[in-house]
């Protein structure tokens, strides 16, 4: 490939921005995104670039929930050395993103190879939009929300974590995943929300720091640091105001509108593939 021009990166960091933390698939849109601009979506150093701005996004959930983060870890350390400190909310809290965060590292790591080939057509993304979406109508429908944040317990995180396992497949939605599942915990939708933000920065630093390192070269001679540079600071800009919205409209609506979204566009992606409009890689 020749490289990423800097208007289909700050396309492409629009496109990460807004969808990574709505349940839609941000990889699923960048994978039909990248093939509208022309882009490889098989190629490594492609897969590599949408790891690696999706940094951005999770710079962004950082700076926004700082003060959250940073009083989930004093208390973990208090926890550790104080049974009693053990007994507040946020010491189990803490537990549960640390413990849900451990079963993608391990299946993204085992998996990486079926990730970044097989993974990574628009078949699956379109099949994955739509059937995930019968998850997520499920999910709501039968949500009782009577758990606060207050309530969330170590097996609340991993048993979440490992859903979010499934997002490792594109068109899923790793907040789509980790909603719905927080959902099924009985949780309310805010904190099941808040939880799949705090669940996706470690997951997701991981992810982006791995592919940068491993991919360096491939970033050089294919894609250029400076398209990547812009496209991570894009989806940060972006991505911040998407969180902000997203907590603001689910504290006051269900997460359906999403599942129309989703089957929409999966049966748009379906039908073009079927009509060999565009191919699936």
């Amino acid at each position: 490939m020749d490289g990423i021009a800097l208007w289909q990166a700050v396309v492409l960091g629009i496109v990460e921005g807004l969808t990574e933390y709505l349940p839609v698939s941000s990889t699923g849109h960048l994978t039909i995104t990248e093939k509208l601009l022309g882009l490889p979506v098989d190629h490594v150093a492609v897969t590599a670039y949408t790891a690696i701005i999706q940094i951005g996004a999770i710079a962004a959930a950082v700076i926004y929930f700082w003060k959250d983060i940073v009083t989930i870890v004093v208390a973990f350390v208090r926890g550790v050395f104080n049974a009693e400190a053990r007994q507040v909310p946020e010491w189990r809290l803490a537990c549960a993103v640390i413990v849900g965060s451990m079963p993608i590292a391990v299946a993204g790591y085992l998996l990486k190879d079926v990730i970044s080939g097989p993974l990574r057509s628009l078949w699956v993304v379109a099949v994955a939009l739509i059937l995930w979406s019968g998850v997520m109508v499920f999910a709501e429908r039968a949500a009782t929300h009577q758990r606060s944040e207050r309530d969330v317990r170590l097996v609340d995180g991993l048993i979440i974590g490992t859903v979010q396992i499934l997002s490792l497949i594109p068109g899923v939605s790793r907040s789509g995943a980790t909603i719905s599942a927080g959902l099924l915990r009985d949780l309310d939708r805010v904190t099941a929300t808040r939880l799949s933000f705090l669940l996706g920065i470690p997951a997701l630093v991981a992810a982006g720091v791995f592919e940068a390192v491993q991919t360096r070269d491939e970033i050089t001679v294919h894609v250029g640091w400076t398209p990547t540079i812009v496209g991570t600071v894009v989806s940060f800009i972006v991505a911040y105001a998407s969180i902000a919205w997203l907590l603001r409209f689910v504290s006051r609506n269900s997460i359906i509108p999403f599942v129309w979204y989703r089957i929409g566009l999966g049966a748009a992606v379906i039908g073009l593939l079927s009509f060999n409009v565009i191919s699936a890689t």
